[in-house]
């Protein structure tokens, strides 16, 4: 684990759905990262938020479920996409992209966006962010719990 509790947390949506869930990689972050304990909470973009929102809905989840997550969102600090660091991140990576042939997902480039515009830690349990490792936006990578 890399995150200190001095670092700011900007969560990817596989996290938050995983966090809802409660499955065994939900169960995993909370108990070693202590999401929802965290003094500092967690941050969220406003992208994310209407990504699992939209997922959640997709997947048929029953009201409980959606319950949890609007709980879950409740406590968490929302960054919002149209502000301007936000957008200066998203060129600055969006034209990294695009010349080194990575081709991310446009929401991924506003979540990596919004990270570096806060100067936060990006947690995610996917790897559509590595080639941003180079000290772009700082990744905390959680391998899925099987």
């Amino acid at each position: 684990m890399s995150i200190s509790t001095s670092d700011i947390v900007v969560l990817d949506s596989n996290v938050l759905i995983h966090w809802a869930r409660q499955d065994r990689t939900g169960q995993f972050l909370l108990a070693t990262y202590a999401l929802d304990q965290r003094v500092d909470r967690p941050l969220v973009p406003t992208t994310v938020e209407g990504e699992v929102h939209g997922l959640a809905k997709h997947g048929g989840w029953g009201k409980a479920k959606m319950e949890r997550l609007d709980d879950i969102f409740g406590e968490l600090v929302r960054i919002e996409a149209g502000l301007p660091e936000v957008i200066d991140a998203y060129a600055e990576l969006y034209d990294l992209d695009r010349r080194g042939g990575h081709n991310t997902g446009q929401n991924d480039m506003w979540i990596a966006a919004a990270t570096k515009a806060v100067g936060g830690v990006l947690m995610t349990c996917d790897n559509d962010f590595n080639w941003m490792h180079s000290g772009l936006v700082r990744v905390e990578h959680v391998e899925p719990q099987k």
